[in-house]
């Protein structure tokens, strides 16, 4: 590894690509420290503190919600965008399917209409989160319709520049531009977690107790890694299908076998998304109401810290797990192109039965992914229902899964362009 991160930078085409992306990087922690000009930072701080589901989104979105800088929405309505145009172009509107089947020239189409979606739900969002904000906790000194439409411009600006700096690290950088600036969001807020972490468990007022909570704040880093080592080993976990060629006259070795390789978590952490996006959707929008007798029953129902709600929970991460994958990957396509290139999986049959041989294997390693994602997905909440750690600060989560898929991404992209590079040196001698 360190290795790998040396030859990294003794190359100079690289070392620049790594170098402009910190600046980009820099830019985008620069504009997270900017407020919106006439909002109040100090009343919306003390209220996003008392509402829990605002502290989990501001610890996301690297602490810039707290502040409304101007990069407060991030670039969540762009991946907001892509989710949706992503599920319509599944044959459900056949000009954007058209489109997805078009090669380059219709994924830059979609691409285009992404963005303007994107800019729609950006300025509806910021719209309805200032107000709501403003009548909650008074942010605004001269609050009016023109004054929200206002902010909430400012607000849209600010994430397609958010997009337009991840560009930047696509076409400049090292690559995952968006991705990289939600990675980044992330690990901003990283140190501070284990600062919080640390003021709770370890008590300065004697020995003793200083003692047993250093300890226990070592035994929380333990396993803060050792969840990180499970979600790489799950993100790299395959299914190995053996798989032969029928214009192949040689009986090849196990070390010379081809395999078909399926993902044990095929859907990422689209299905967490998903979920959380349904469950905390109608929380948030009526923690900014009066309580009554609905909310309060909507609250039992749906809150993250009910027994109730982390089983919907749950079953919804459950429900979207088999969804989407199944969207990513077509056993029919699958089998198709195996038939197509004279392929075909030992003591299997083409077509149909290599289909619903794909179909069985896939909804079994399906079924580990999804508990994979409920286990990451739950303990956030689950520990702090056993333990003395606040709910902002827990381990596991969709945070983790994010940003270890983003660097174990980026890395395989820079090694491959490093191998790319010796290769093309090698030839030149």
């Amino acid at each position: 590894m360190i290795q790998t991160f040396t030859s990294l930078f003794k190359n100079k085409e690289i070392r620049s690509k790594i170098i402009f992306t910190l600046a980009m990087l820099f830019i985008y922690r620069l504009g997270s420290g900017i407020p919106v000009p006439g909002v109040d930072a100090t009343a919306l701080t003390a209220g996003i503190a008392d509402n829990s589901i605002l502290g989990m989104m501001n610890l996301l979105g690297g602490g810039a919600l707290q502040r409304l800088s101007v990069f407060a929405l991030g670039v969540t309505p762009y991946i907001t965008a892509s989710i949706i145009i992503q599920l319509m172009s599944m044959d459900v509107i056949p000009a954007l399917t058209e489109m997805a089947k078009s090669g380059q020239q219709g994924r830059m189409k979609m691409d285009k209409i992404t963005r303007y979606m994107g800019v729609v739900l950006a300025f509806i969002q910021a719209f309805t989160m200032v107000y709501a904000f403003d009548k909650s906790y008074g942010i605004l000194s001269g609050a009016g319709v023109s004054t929200y439409l206002y902010v909430a411009t400012v607000l849209t600006a600010g994430t397609m520049f958010l997009l337009w700096v991840g560009d930047q690290i696509s076409t400049k950088g090292i690559g995952n531009g968006v991705s990289i600036i939600i990675f980044a969001g992330i690990v901003a807020n990283i140190p501070f977690q284990f600062i919080q972490v640390f003021n709770t468990l370890v008590d300065t007022t004697n020995n003793t107790a200083m003692f047993n909570g250093i300890l226990t704040f070592m035994l929380y880093v333990l396993m803060y890694l050792l969840i990180i080592v499970l979600v790489v080993f799950m993100q790299l976990a395959t299914r190995k299908i053996p798989v032969q060629y029928t214009s192949s006259s040689m009986t090849k070795g196990r070390n010379d076998m081809t395999y078909l390789p399926l993902k044990i978590n095929s859907a990422s952490v689209i299905p967490v998304i998903f979920a959380s996006a349904i469950m905390t959707a109608p929380l948030t929008i009526m923690s900014f109401f009066e309580a009554n007798s609905f909310t309060t029953t909507l609250n039992n129902i749906l809150s993250l810290q009910k027994p109730l709600g982390l089983c919907i929970y749950a079953v919804l991460i459950v429900l979207f797990t088999f969804f989407y994958t199944n969207l990513q990957v077509d056993p029919e396509k699958i089998a198709e192109n195996l038939g197509k290139s004279g392929t075909y999986i030992p003591g299997i049959r083409p077509g149909t039965e290599t289909k619903e041989y794909l179909s069985k294997v896939l909804n079994r390693i399906t079924v580990l992914g999804a508990i994979f994602l409920v286990f990451i997905a739950l303990l956030p909440y689950v520990l702090p229902m056993v333990t003395s750690l606040p709910s902002s600060v827990s381990m596991g989560g969709t945070g983790i899964i994010i940003v270890v898929g983003v660097a174990m991404e980026t890395m395989s992209q820079l090694k491959g362009q490093l191998t790319q590079k010796s290769y093309r040196g090698f030839i030149q001698k």
